[in-house]
């Protein structure tokens, strides 16, 4: 038993804090697993009880996590992967492949401190179900900590036993590994020479039902060689286990197509821009038909926040964002409409100082959404649960 924390209250939500002593880092249904130092952690029934439980020295390096609906649970640390399909009983390597099934070897990093965060992502919806088939499909938020690394789209289709390249970035000349947190403009090229498409990062990879297709967005700058701000357009075939990417639209980072929080709701797109760089900035949460993307005149924006907002989830007609912290005059502040984006909401939970609401997750079986709450706009801090109140 770990003792919960308080639970306190806003005008349009609940919300409290993890327990104390443990990172929850994923959940789904009443599954939700978590790590503190040395130790991973599995519970089912909401984090009321952590009855599962093993020894894993590079706990604390986790940056990724997903718990698949067989209760399989995927996790990474740095450029590693690894799954438990019993309850933390047994954990096994990923087997990492190329699009064509050969061996993927992450690169050898200048810092083995700093191998890059290969799996790291913002978004806590991470697989669906296509076909009938439940696929984990998502890409690397990266080159901002943890050493360099090449931007990927992963994807598996057997529970997380294969992961493969989906899609691989081209080679962004400012950030090699050169050793540093992020990367630089010397060191080693990271992505494949191939494809002139660059980014730093992705900050969303999403599906859509009714196209049976997926989306991602990345970012962040205008350079030189090109933008680094695209969306993409997926399509798996699963006969020929072979993917069709698209790029979109490339924008300006002011734009927004600078953007996270992609989400499907009845057949129409969501995302919320976090637009920044120079003056006039293109910002909100907008809504459109997917096949204008392209075409801003056809876009509805439904509320602008007035900052830069990249995290945004989208269920049972609530949608919860938040400000990105550095920017915000808030602490830590969060956007709701709980009646699906007629009426809109702010606030600020003064009390945790300032933080960067990110990582959100779909309700567990109690009806609470997790979020991370970052320092800064990226390193860890704690993680909160928020529990939308009747609309």
């Amino acid at each position: 038993m770990v003792a919960s924390q308080p639970i306190h209250s806003t005008e349009h939500f609940w919300y409290r804090l993890q327990p104390a002593g443990l990172y929850i880092d994923s959940q789904r249904g009443s599954l939700a697993f978590g790590h503190a130092d040395g130790q991973l952690f599995l519970s089912t029934d909401c984090g009321h009880t952590w009855p599962h439980r093993a020894a894993f020295p590079e706990a604390r390096s986790i940056t990724f996590s997903c718990i698949l609906q067989s209760g399989t649970v995927v996790f990474g640390t740095g450029a590693r992967l690894y799954r438990s399909t019993d309850r933390l009983r047994t954990i096994e390597p990923v087997t990492l492949q190329n699009a064509d099934g050969s061996d993927y070897l992450p690169h050898t990093p200048q810092n083995p401190a700093r191998p890059g965060w290969y799996f790291h992502t913002l978004v806590g919806t991470n697989s669906w179900l296509v076909n009938g088939v439940e696929m984990l499909v998502w890409g690397n938020y990266c080159n901002v900590m943890g050493g360099a690394a090449p931007v990927n789209i992963y994807y598996s289709v057997d529970g997380g036993r294969t992961v493969k390249i989906a899609y691989a970035f081209g080679q962004d000349p400012y950030f090699r590994d050169d050793g540093s947190e992020g990367g630089g403009a010397t060191g080693t090229l990271l992505g494949d020479p191939a494809n002139p498409v660059i980014c730093r990062h992705l900050h969303t990879v999403v599906y859509n039902p009714a196209e049976s297709a997926f989306y991602a967005c990345t970012g962040d700058g205008d350079r030189p060689e090109g933008f680094e701000c695209h969306w993409l357009r997926g399509t798996y075939d699963a006969g020929r286990d072979h993917w069709d990417w698209q790029v979109i639209i490339s924008d300006h980072l002011n734009s927004r197509y600078k953007a996270g929080g992609i989400s499907f709701v009845d057949g129409d797109l969501y995302w919320i821009s976090d637009s920044n760089g120079p003056e006039p900035y293109d910002r909100g949460i907008f809504r459109c038909a997917p096949a204008d993307i392209a075409h801003r005149e056809r876009h509805t924006l439904l509320f602008n926040p007035q900052v830069e907002s990249g995290s945004m989830i989208i269920q049972d007609n609530v949608i919860l964002a938040a400000h990105c912290g550095p920017a915000s005059p808030l602490n830590t502040g969060f956007i709701v409409s709980l009646d699906g984006g007629q009426t809109w909401a702010e606030h600020d939970l003064k009390e945790f100082g300032k933080r960067c609401p990110t990582l959100f997750h779909e309700r567990n079986s109690e009806g609470w959404f997790r979020v991370d709450l970052r320092s800064g706009w990226i390193d860890y801090a704690e993680v909160l649960f928020i529990k939308p109140k009747p609309a």
